[in-house]
Order: structure tokens, then sequence, then C-alpha cells
């Protein structure tokens, strides 16, 4: 018999290959992405109903249909992760994704670190958001210096280094309009005290940062470690919020996933 969340996750995902269309979506303004692909006909078919196979199939197999992680926020991260893939901005052996959901409170646990490869969740845990964003929820995200604010979109990781939060890590942010500054602004992945359960006890809320995705102090550096070195984080906005992106492309997306997958003829 059919559960619940799988019954409601395949619904969801029919819904959403209705609405994407039988023609590539246009670029989004300001996100420079590279060549043009569109695919056409049958194998466009075929590569989309296998990708949609694909989003179902590793959503219920690596346990987020009970996670708090929607199936649509997933999409949009393989969409980024696979786009990402065909630009050649990720490596194909880092298939690793980091996604956090703004959507949800920072009283619960909003960050998943996925390795794509063998369909496991490596990490799932409280991040916080900038002190300018919000209280309990994030609902206001910004690019400029001095904001301490968080933003939104897809982000490369870089190289670690050590700061005065111990081990930290580097990030590229690749929508422009959204997160470009984030290297000259300092967000970076790191560990906070107010990244914890006693914090959400004490205050109805999680700590807040300066910008940066902050984490627990007794996982930041495992996962920092897991993630770094160019791997994809997503940062999904909430409700309400205007994001779009480039990287939100189907038709590349669809032919980087075919080709990792062995579908692709060319």
């Amino acid at each position: 018999m059919t559960s619940t969340p799988t019954a409601f996750a395949g619904l969801l995902l029919v819904l959403l290959s209705f609405f994407s269309g039988v023609e590539s979506a246009a670029a989004a303004p300001g996100n420079g992405g590279g060549a043009v692909v569109k695919l056409t006909g049958p194998r466009r078919a075929t590569y989309m109903a296998a990708f949609e196979q694909h989003v179902l199939q590793t959503y219920v197999q690596t346990g987020l249909t009970t996670s708090g992680l929607p199936i649509n926020v997933y999409r949009e991260a393989l969409l980024g992760f696979y786009n990402l893939q065909q630009r050649g901005q990720v490596s194909a052996q880092r298939q690793v994704l980091t996604i956090i959901d703004f959507n949800r409170s920072s009283r619960l646990k909003r960050l998943w670190v996925i390795d794509v490869k063998q369909q496991r969740v490596l990490f799932h845990t409280l991040v916080a958001h900038g002190k300018n964003t919000g209280e309990e929820f994030a609902s206001a995200f910004s690019n400029q210096n001095g904001s301490e604010m968080s933003s939104l979109g897809f982000y490369v990781t870089g190289n670690t280094y050590d700061g005065k939060h111990g081990l930290s890590l580097k990030l590229n942010g690749l929508d422009a309009g959204y997160n470009t500054n984030a290297a000259s602004r300092s967000v970076v992945v790191h560990g906070a005290e107010y990244v914890c359960e006693e914090f959400v006890r004490a205050h109805g809320r999680l700590g807040r940062s300066q910008g940066c995705p902050a984490l627990p102090l007794d996982q930041s550096s495992a996962i920092i470690r897991a993630i770094k070195n160019g791997t994809v984080v997503y940062a999904h906005a909430p409700s309400g919020v205007r994001y779009e992106s480039s990287l939100q492309e189907l038709d590349p997306a669809l032919l980087a996933f075919a080709q990792s997958k062995g579908l692709a003829d060319d």
C-alpha cells in the first residue's frame, strides 16, 4: 500500500511536470548563465520522465519524506545542482548537496547535507540566519555589505580556514542580485554557541548571525569537511519572498542529469 507522504510526493511531481511546460525556460535576468541548452521532442520527454522519477525515488530512499524537507525544495536544489554540473562549476566527483530551507522556523532543523551519489543524508541540523533577517522566521534577505542579513540562492563552497569561529568555510555566491557579495561580506559557514537546542529552549528561537549560515559547534567541523571544495549549497526562499535564478532552468539540468546517468547520446 502506498504511504501518504509518497502519494503526496508523486502528486506534487505530476503538478510540477505539468507547469514545467514543453519549452525551455528563459534565463532569469542578471544571472549570467552558460551556453543555451534547448531540448526538444522525445529526447526531452525521456529525460524529464527519468529526472522526475529520480527526484521521487531519491526523496523516498533517502528518508526525506519524514525529515521536513518539502519535495519541491529538494527538486529545486537538484535542478541547480545539475545546472552547475552542466556549466562545469562543480565537480562530478563531489556530489554533495547542502539545502537550507528558510521557510522553516529557526527552532527546527532546516539544513540537510545530502550525498547525491550514495542517496543518503549525511547531516540534518539547525542553522542560523542573520540578525536583520528576522526573529524566529527568516523574512528579509540582502546581498549588501553591512546588512547583517542572510542571502538566498546557490553557492559553491571554497576553501577552509581557521578564523575567530574556528574552522570556517568560504562560500562563492552564484546568483547575481542575491548572494554574489558573499565573499566580500565574509559570509561563511562556521560554528557558533548560539546554534543549539538549549538556546531555542531559553529564547524561543535560534541565535542569529551577521548573515552567515552558522552551525552547531559539535557538528560544524564535520559538516565543513564534508562540503568543502566545490560542492553546492542552496538557500531556499521562504513563501512570499521573491527569488529567480537561471540555475533553475530545466533543459540544461535535464541534459546534465541524463549525462550523469548514461542516458544522453551526445
